[in-house]
């Protein structure tokens, strides 16, 4: 459902649409799951939204381990902890779900171009690629996702509890989970401690 939305949306960019743009969740906001969430938006339509969270790490999930539950076995040439693959909690829905966010230098049947050159996959042999050496540079593998109704989002974003930047390959693929929030922050021009005091106070 993700992927067709992802499909439809492209038209609709001048409506005010935010796929691939992050979405950086407010310090007050009162749901703890989505606490200083960077999330990345994969399809946003008159239908609701679908975005990734890209700085939640799952803990005491190895990608080794998840590719071995999977029954994912490495190329015999590969040294399979070598891959280094944090996995992300994406999101509180589907948790067992699997996508791959990527750079354009892979491609499945199923892969969905979201914005740029940042690309989406959803698929085991996805997974396959990775663990064999034929995946993507730049890569996230992310469990779960984020769901919108049609008019949430827009709701939420109209009560201030997310804060929109444009999406950033650099920041998405190559920045620590840990700082990924205060960087996107930045980005805006906006202080984060700041933003932090004032979400506290609130």
């Amino acid at each position: 459902m993700a992927q067709d939305k992802s499909k439809v949306h492209h038209k609709d960019k001048s409506e005010g649409y935010l796929a691939g743009k992050l979405l950086l969740a407010m310090p007050g906001m009162g749901d703890p799951r989505f606490h200083k969430s960077v999330i990345y938006i994969c399809a946003h339509d008159a239908e609701g939204a679908m975005g990734l969270v890209i700085n939640h790490p799952l803990e005491h999930v190895a990608f080794e381990e998840l590719l071995e539950q999977l029954k994912i076995t490495a190329d015999n040439n590969l040294d399979l902890a070598a891959i280094d693959i944090t996995v992300m909690r994406g999101g509180p829905v589907e948790g067992a779900r699997g996508f791959l966010l990527h750079s354009n230098d892979f491609s499945k049947t199923d892969t969905v171009k979201v914005d740029g050159d940042i690309y989406i996959t959803g698929t085991l042999d996805a997974l396959k690629d990775v663990a064999s050496g034929k995946g993507p540079k730049q890569r996230l593998f992310i469990l779960g996702y984020a769901g919108w109704t049609a008019g949430q989002l827009d709701q939420e974003l109209q009560e201030n509890a997310w804060l929109t930047v444009e999406g950033d390959p650099e920041l998405i693929f190559q920045t620590l989970p840990e700082e990924k929030w205060e960087r996107a922050v930045k980005k805006l021009g906006i202080d984060p401690s700041m933003l932090s005091a004032a979400g506290g106070s609130a």
